[in-house]
C-alpha cells in the first residue's frame, strides 16, 4: 500500500489551535451534560461513529471558526460509555486539491491489521457549478493522527454507473465483512431522473474499490437526493437507513423537507441486491437529521444522529460558542417489522435521586413535589380509569415557568402525540409543532422524556416512536407540569443524571 504525507497540514494545524483557544473558554455549563458538541463553531452530521481498540469514537461534520456552516472539517471526540465524551484533536481539515471545498461526511472501521479507516466524501468546485465533483478518499490513523492516503480519490466520477452524477455523490458508509474478508461501502447519489439512490462498492483492502450495484432508489417518491446511507441487519432484516431532500410529507409519516426514512427488507449479499418491503419514518420530531450507526462490541446496534434540522440550524441563541449537538445514543432492534428505538442503556446507570409518584389521579393542571429539571430521564404512564371517558388531551410541559413552555400533547381520540415547543423561545417563524401517530391502547400511553439543558428527546410506547428537538430556553424555565381536561391516572418517574 502507498503510504500518504504523514506532516500535518497548516490547514489542520490552524484548526487545532483555534480548538484548543476557543474551546476551552466554553464552560461546561454552556453545554449540554451528555450530548455531544463541537469543541467550538459549528457541527452537524455525526461521521466515522465506529468502535476502535474498545472505545467508541465519534467524528463530525465541524467548521471551528464560526457557528454557521463552513468549510468542512472533521471535529473527534471518543467515550467507553457514550455518554462521557472525551474531545480529541480535529483530525481532518481541506487542506488538499480533492477536497478543498471540504472533507464531507463519511465512515469510520477498525481494520484486521489494527488500524482505523476512515472514507469520505472530498469536494472540489463550488456547489451547484458544472465543476463541482464529489469522490470517496480515504485516510487511516491510530485513533488521533490520520493520514490521507496518496492516492485518493479512490472513487471517481469514472467508476459511476450510467446516469449517476458527480456532484451530488457523497456520504459513504464503510464495513469490514467479516465473512468475506472485504470492505463494503454504500453511498449516497442523485441518478438521471433526477432523485435519490444508494450505490454499492466493495474492496479488498479498503483502498482499491470497484462498484457492485445500485441497490435502491427513489424514484421522485421519496425525496430527491439520498444522503448519509446505512445498510445493517436486524433480527434477520436488511434494514437502509437514507436521510432524502426536498422530501414531501405523508400524512403524519413523513415531513416536508430534509427527512430520515427507514427501508426494511431483505439484502441478498450473493447477489448485492435490496428489496424494500416497508418503508418508515424515523424520526417524528423538529430536530434529527443524518443518522449513522455501529455495532457494538456485545452486538447492539447503535444509532447517533445530528439533533438539528437545515431550516433552524442559523437560529442560535445570542452569544452562543457552538451550534450543534448529536442526539443521545440509541439502541436499534425491530419488532414485528417495526423500528424501536430506546436510550443506551448505559444511561440507566447515571439515573440519580429518583423521584416516584404512582396512581395519581390528574384532572386539570398539576405540578408534582420534586418533578422538575433540565437534566433528567423521566417515565410519565398514563391510562384512563375504569368507566371515565377518554380525555380530549392530556399533555406534560417542561422547560416551562411564567414566560416559557415546551408541550407534549396526547389526543386519545384522534391516538396521536405532538411535540410543540411554540413557546420555547425561539424568536423566529418556523415549523415549531409535529404530530406522531401512536398505537390505539384505549387511552394508555407511555413517555419517556430525556432532558438534557437544550433539547429534549420523546421515546413513545417503548420507542414505537421517537420525537426529537432542540430547546433553547433560558435555563432556569426547569418547571415540569401535567395537564388533563378529563380523569387520568398518573404514574411519574423522574431522575436526575449525574456523571462522574
Amino acid at each position: 500500500m502507498n503510504r500518504g504525507n504523514n506532516m500535518k497540514s497548516s490547514k489542520l494545524t490552524e484548526a487545532r489551535s483555534y480548538e484548543t483557544k476557543y474551546g476551552d473558554q466554553i464552560s461546561p455549563q454552556e453545554r449540554p451534560l451528555f450530548h455531544v458538541t463541537p469543541a467550538v463553531g459549528w457541527l452537524n452530521d455525526p461521521n466515522g461513529f465506529s468502535v476502535y481498540k474498545g472505545e467508541y469514537h465519534l467524528f463530525y461534520q465541524y467548521h471551528p471558526y464560526d457557528i454557521n456552516w463552513g468549510p468542512m472539517h472533521w471535529g473527534h471526540v471518543k467515550s467507553t460509555d457514550l455518554l462521557q465524551w472525551e474531545r480529541l484533536p480535529a483530525s481532518l481539515a481541506p487542506d488538499q486539491e480533492y477536497d478543498g471545498q471540504g472533507c464531507f461526511s463519511g465512515s469510520a472501521a477498525q481494520t484486521p491489521d489494527g488500524r482505523h479507516l476512515i472514507m469520505y466524501t472530498g469536494v472540489r468546485g463550488k456547489d451547484n457549478s458544472p465543476q463541482c465533483r464529489q469522490t470517496q478518499c480515504m485516510a487511516y490513523g491510530d485513533g488521533v493522527e490520520y493520514v490521507k492516503y496518496e492516492n485518493n480519490p479512490v472513487i471517481s466520477a469514472e467508476m459511476l454507473p450510467e446516469g449517476c452524477s458527480a456532484s451530488d455523490f457523497r456520504d459513504p458508509k464503510l464495513w469490514w465483512d467479516r465473512e468475506e474478508g472485504c470492505y463494503y461501502a454504500v453511498v449516497g447519489n442523485r441518478t438521471e431522473d433526477g432523485s435519490g439512490a444508494v450505490l454499492l462498492f466493495t474492496s479488498p483492502d479498503g483502498f482499491q474499490w470497484s462498484y457492485v450495484s445500485m441497490l435502491d432508489r427513489s424514484g421522485n417518491k421519496h425525496g430527491r437526493m439520498w444522503e448519509c446511507p446505512d445498510l445493517f441487519e436486524l433480527a434477520g432484516k436488511g434494514v437502509m437507513l437514507v436521510s432524502p431532500q426536498e422530501m414531501r410529507a405523508e400524512g403524519l409519516t413523513f415531513h416536508n423537507g430534509n427527512d430520515v426514512i427507514c427501508l426494511i427488507g431483505s439484502y441478498d449479499k450473493t447477489a448485492h441486491s435490496f428489496t424494500r418491503e416497508e418503508i418508515a419514518a424515523v424520526d417524528y420530531g423538529l430536530d434529527f437529521y443524518a443518522p449513522q450507526t455501529l455495532e457494538a462490541p456485545d452486538g447492539r446496534r447503535i444509532m447517533i444522529a445530528w439533533m438539528q434540522s437545515w431550516e433552524t440550524s442559523h437560529f442560535h441563541p445570542h452569544g452562543t460558542k457552538w451550534a450543534g449537538m448529536m442526539t443521545l445514543p440509541r439502541e436499534l432492534s425491530l419488532v414485528d417489522g417495526h423500528l424501536i428505538q430506546t436510550p443506551v442503556r448505559e444511561l440507566l446507570s447515571r439515573r440519580a435521586n429518583p423521584v416516584v409518584h404512582k396512581g395519581a389521579r390528574l384532572e386539570g393542571r398539576t405540578k408534582f413535589p420534586g418533578v422538575e429539571g433540565r437534566v433528567l430521564d423521566m417515565t410519565a404512564e398514563f391510562r384512563v380509569p375504569d368507566g371515565e371517558e377518554l380525555p380530549r388531551s392530556v399533555a406534560v410541559h417542561i422547560a416551562e415557568n411564567e414566560s416559557y413552555r415546551t408541550a407534549i400533547i396526547f389526543d386519545p381520540r384522534e391516538n396521536t402525540v405532538c411535540l410543540d415547543r411554540t413557546d420555547s423561545g425561539y424568536r423566529y417563524n418556523i415549523v415549531s409543532s409535529r404530530k406522531a401517530p401512536v398505537r390505539d391502547q384505549g387511552g394508555r400511553l407511555k413517555l419517556r422524556i430525556v432532558m438534557d439543558r437544550f433539547s429534549v428527546e420523546v421515546f413513545i410506547n417503548d420507542g414505537e416512536q421517537v420525537m426529537s428537538a432542540c430547546l433553547y430556553t433560558p435555563q432556569e424555565a426547569d418547571g415540569i407540569t401535567f395537564e388533563s381536561d378529563g380523569a387520568v391516572l398518573l404514574d411519574v418517574e423522574k431522575y436526575e443524571i449525574v456523571l462522574d
